[in-house]
């Protein structure tokens, strides 16, 4: 009888609370993946290094002690139990660095989780740039908003000049010819 595995649904939600943004990237570190992977991270950790032809800078990085110590006081990651302090500087993967550790993993939940984690990396990208759209069409508006004010107080400007013509006319001296009342 084969072995049927279960079908994993993680929830946006619980993906999207562990991606930070380090480096100026979104990122993903090993000890959050390694529990959604159903892995120690010591294991996920010996197959990065195994295959560290596979990670390059731009999938994955090693955090220095400040990147650490900032990200305790962001994620409130410290315990203070004994042996549940951070031993090794965690790894932090890029979207593609995700993609490449389920590869690594080679377990069936590792690849369902990847590509949970990577729709929830593309929605992030879309509503982004759906967001930048936003901000963009927003400005265009105000743009004309601003011209458009501009434009009514010249309006009003002139209106006001008309008023001041018609309430205060000049005496215009008389063209043409001049009649003069003659008796014959």
């Amino acid at each position: 009888m084969a072995r049927r595995t279960p079908n994993i649904s993680v929830p946006d939600e619980i993906i999207l609370r562990k991606i930070y943004f380090i480096r100026k990237q979104k990122v993903m570190l090993d000890s959050d993946l390694a529990v959604l992977y159903g892995v120690p991270t010591k294991r996920l950790k010996e197959q990065v290094k195994r295959n560290r032809e596979r990670f390059p800078e731009r999938y994955m990085f090693e955090l220095t002690p400040q990147e650490v110590e900032i990200s305790r006081s962001q994620i409130a990651t410290l315990n203070t139990k004994r042996g549940t302090n951070i031993k090794y500087m965690p790894f932090a993967f890029t979207e593609h660095g995700v993609m490449m550790l389920a590869n690594v993993l080679k377990s069936k939940r590792a690849i369902r989780v990847s590509m949970r984690i990577i729709d929830v990396f593309i929605l992030m990208r879309e509503s982004i740039t759906n967001n930048l759209e936003i901000r963009l069409e927003i400005e265009h508006i105000k743009r004309k908003l601003h011209n458009q004010g501009k434009n009514i107080e010249l309006i009003f400007q002139y209106l006001d000049e008309l008023f001041e013509k018609k309430e205060n006319p000049k005496q215009r001296p008389q063209i043409g010819y001049k009649i003069s009342n003659l008796k014959k």
